[in-house]
């Protein structure tokens, strides 16, 4: 072979640097392949390298040099993965798949180069945006206006988002509520307390779907719980993880411990959310910042704390609605909460103490529905193939309101009913709870027929006073 030749050949690039893939952790995969069937990508191309185990298998390939870190078949397969960790949940072997995934990718991010319109629309949609809860406020403040003036009936009406490609994205945009909630300026309180925690906002969670933050608040003051919203917290940091950015989503994690630290006396309160992919993130801040001498040991105990809402008020004891709420519900679980956390019969424990409910179960629930941080973004024809099939199964259920309990779920399964002509409707489950309990203004039944109520898909009239609660 000539020298010129041999310098044609490609450099085979293993791991290097910080955030490599645990071997420990490749090596406990024994290849049994019991993941493939509770795989969505797996189940939509039925190629083998679009499984757990395929992808398994290239990461140690590119460990032990077989495979270049840079061959595009493993960048594709990285990011073609949803990360929606049902392989976890139905592992023998107990392979913990996310934190592989994402040493992946950032190692991906550390050494490829990437054309610089995407290291702009990364920083500027991930960093920046949600890298300072403020911005995401005024964000949130603008679409807001967009969607109040007229602006937004008048785009869609003139064709301008289908012309410039932005249709499908725009069409994903839920109607935001009122008033974002802000840290530091409201509380909800027990009428007898019994315990105190703290209400994780999040970034979507306290803007778009503000209103279902302040039904988590009445909720748990309804059962014996003084909630505090400390100031100073951040977004969870879940998209930078997921996007390969593990220095961006360390720095959010310090922040959060530090204002959360700093809210109580002694920082026992449980961190109680409403968003199932913030929770995941937040119970796995120790994994995250096991390295960091500072924070390793404070982190660990903040991910202690944390609980989801559905697992805090089944854990506690509900305190169930007086009178029935005759209304039929199925139920889609987010991937973060069945697979990452989890919690499957804490949600539908929630429904079971509520009179008069109905829940009827749909096909496949705990297959993911594509929404996935952005992938519904960036990789739009698997995204949608999962809502739509997401979507039919719901739509065979024939319930009025579709429960969940993540707000990218929520996105998604409004924009798949609605390419399905469905009007069924989409609710958090604490919603549905909060207007058991006679809510803010909700009314006795919501009604696939038009009767309004406060919902993920279209939320209600802010805050104000009611029953247990006070807001500052």
């Amino acid at each position: 072979m000539s020298v010129a030749s041999i310098a044609d050949l490609p450099v085979t690039r293993g791991y290097s640097g910080p955030d490599q893939p645990d071997p420990d952790l490749l090596r406990a995969c024994v290849h049994c392949g019991m993941c493939l069937p509770s795989c969505p990508t797996y189940r939509m191309t039925g190629q083998e390298a679009s499984s757990p185990r395929g992808r398994l298998w290239m990461m140690s390939a590119v460990s032990d040099g077989t495979l270049d870190l840079l061959d595009p078949a493993f960048d594709e397969q990285m990011y073609q993965c949803l990360n929606c960790r049902a392989c976890e949940a139905v592992c023998p072997s107990g392979v913990h798949y996310g934190p592989l995934v994402e040493a992946a990718r950032a190692q991906l991010e550390a050494h490829r180069p990437r054309p610089a319109w995407q290291r702009a629309a990364r920083e500027v949609l991930i960093g920046w945006l949600f890298g300072e809860a403020n911005r995401m406020r005024g964000v949130v403040a603008a679409t807001r206006a967009y969607q109040r003036t007229g602006l937004q009936g008048l785009v869609r009406r003139s064709g301008l988002a289908r012309a410039v490609g932005m249709a499908d994205l725009e069409e994903m945009l839920p109607p935001v509520a009122t008033r974002s909630l802000v840290p530091g300026r409201e509380t909800w309180r027990a009428d007898a307390s019994a315990h105190r925690v703290m209400l994780f906002n999040t970034c979507m969670m306290g803007t778009v779907f503000a209103d279902v933050n302040r039904a988590a608040g009445r909720v748990m003051a309804r059962n014996g719980c003084d909630v505090d919203l400390p100031a100073g917290q951040q977004c969870c940091g879940a998209l930078n993880v997921h996007a390969g950015m593990l220095g961006p989503a360390r720095d959010l994690a310090r922040r959060n411990i530090d204002a959360f630290e700093a809210a109580g006396p002694g920082g026992q309160a449980p961190i109680v959310l409403t968003a199932a992919g913030c929770g995941a993130a937040l119970k796995e801040y120790g994994e995250l910042l096991k390295d960091d001498p500072d924070y390793a040991e404070r982190a660990g105990r903040f991910s202690a704390r944390v609980r989801d809402i559905t697992e805090w008020l089944a854990t506690t004891g509900i305190v169930p609605p007086r009178r029935p709420y005759p209304i039929t519900v199925t139920y889609q679980e987010p991937c973060h909460l069945a697979h990452a956390q989890r919690l499957t019969a804490e949600p539908r424990q929630v429904l079971a103490a509520i009179p008069g409910l109905r829940l009827i179960e749909m096909a496949e629930s705990s297959l993911c529905c594509g929404s996935a941080g952005i992938y519904n973004i960036i990789r739009r024809p698997i995204a949608n193939d999962l809502g739509d099939r997401k979507a039919a199964n719901a739509v065979r259920t024939e319930a009025e309101v579709v429960v969940t309990a993540n707000p990218g779920c929520a996105m998604q399964l409004r924009t798949s009913l609605g390419r399905a002509g469905s009007s069924q409707r989409i609710m958090h489950i604490v919603e549905v709870l909060d207007a058991a309990y006679g809510g803010e203004g909700a009314p006795d039944v919501p009604s696939a027929s038009g009767t309004r109520s406060p919902s993920l898909s279209d939320p209600g009239p802010g805050s104000g006073e009611g029953r247990g609660l006070r807001a500052r």
